[in-house]
């Protein structure tokens, strides 16, 4: 059987070697192309001696020219504000492209220039429209026909993920949505700063980015989406109050969403159950029943999303742990999940980790 011929822009973050070595192990694909500004020229064993052995391949600068003709997919795995100069050639040579970077998260133009601080170029903001975000669990059928995904950031999948049934059954409040989150210190990239060295991160925790993270957009936007569906006349904003922490782990999140319940009388049990149902033909979700709660190290490693709750209910408040291993359900790991949509493979394939 023909293997799907896939590259990789940005293949030399931790992103893009997750990448790697999740499509080594993937039946239907075969690794053609992978990209490197700063160690083109180079073998990417010689930059990832773990792959000696497994792969050998070259890096090349980003030559779309070169890359596209024997190219079906490209991942773009590059900084934000980057992949907008790149991914609408891609997409106009008619090539599939799951973009790994906030630029075509975001609908509306403005809000990305708020909080990115850079003005999409003319043809990104054209395909915006187009690219579908990929959120596999809520966006699945979408996904199915797209030629542009949109993968989701790695707070917002935890997040997103962990209150969704909560918002599309409207079981609690749109106001007052608050979201307390702690990363391994991968979530912060490869780029050198004090603040990501050894001695700064280890025996240490600290929250970061309290007002602004660059992430609430996104994480607004989709549960707007979710709680309003398509009532676009009485749609509203939501908004939300959300802190992220770094803690001294390699990877993994933990967040912690507190939401209003409009029922009070709504016990653990039926919340479970109707968790259940929302996920019951969703791979990668899993939900804890109550009373037990999910740990990072249950995830790490892994493509799962683990979910649990628990009711306060002298305050009428309920709270959603959500755990994720950034690299892989938050970033990589998804990314090859939307692309098994894509082409109509198993959902599961090469992700069986």
């Amino acid at each position: 059987m023909k293997k799907v011929k896939v590259s990789i822009i940005g293949a030399t973050g931790y992103t893009g070697k997750e990448l790697i070595k999740i499509l080594l192990n993937h039946k239907e694909v075969e690794l053609v192309h992978l990209t490197s500004c700063t160690y083109a020229g180079e073998n990417i064993n010689q930059i990832f001696p773990e792959f000696l052995n497994k792969l050998d391949k070259k890096l090349i600068d980003h030559n779309i020219e070169l890359i596209t003709p024997n190219s079906d997919l490209i991942f773009t795995a590059l900084p934000h504000t980057v992949s907008m100069d790149i991914v609408p050639t891609l997409f106009k040579k008619g090539v599939k492209v799951i973009d790994l970077s906030a630029d075509y998260r975001l609908k509306d133009p403005s809000v990305y220039k708020e909080w990115y601080k850079k003005e999409q170029t003319s043809t990104s903001k054209d395909l915006l429209s187009k690219a579908v975000y990929g959120l596999p669990e809520i966006y699945k059928n979408k996904i199915k026909g797209a030629f542009l995904v949109a993968n989701p950031g790695c707070y917002p999948t935890s997040v997103i993920l962990g209150v969704a049934p909560l918002l599309n059954f409207q079981l609690v409040e749109p106001e007052g949505i608050i979201i307390d989150s702690k990363s391994g210190v991968t979530g912060a990239g490869k780029s050198l700063s004090l603040g990501l060295h050894f001695p700064e991160c280890n025996e240490n925790m600290k929250a970061y980015k309290v007002i602004g993270h660059n992430h609430i957009p996104e994480i607004e936007q989709e549960l707007s989406n979710i709680y309003f569906g398509g009532d676009s006349k009485n749609k509203k904003d939501i908004k939300v109050s959300f802190t992220p922490h770094l803690i001294p782990i390699n990877r993994g999140i933990l967040s912690t969403c507190y939401l209003d319940l409009k029922d009070d009388n709504k016990s653990e049990i039926e919340i479970f159950k109707i968790y259940q149902e929302f996920y019951q033909d969703t791979p990668f979700v899993r939900v804890f029943e109550p009373p037990n709660l999910p740990e990072v190290k249950f995830v790490v490693g892994t493509n799962y999303c683990d979910i649990g709750i628990k009711i306060d209910k002298r305050v009428g408040k309920i709270k959603v742990v959500s755990v994720i291993d950034n690299l892989i359900k938050g970033a990589a790991g998804q990314a090859v999940q939307n692309m098994n949509i894509m082409f109509g493979w198993l959902e599961t394939s090469g992700l069986n980790f």
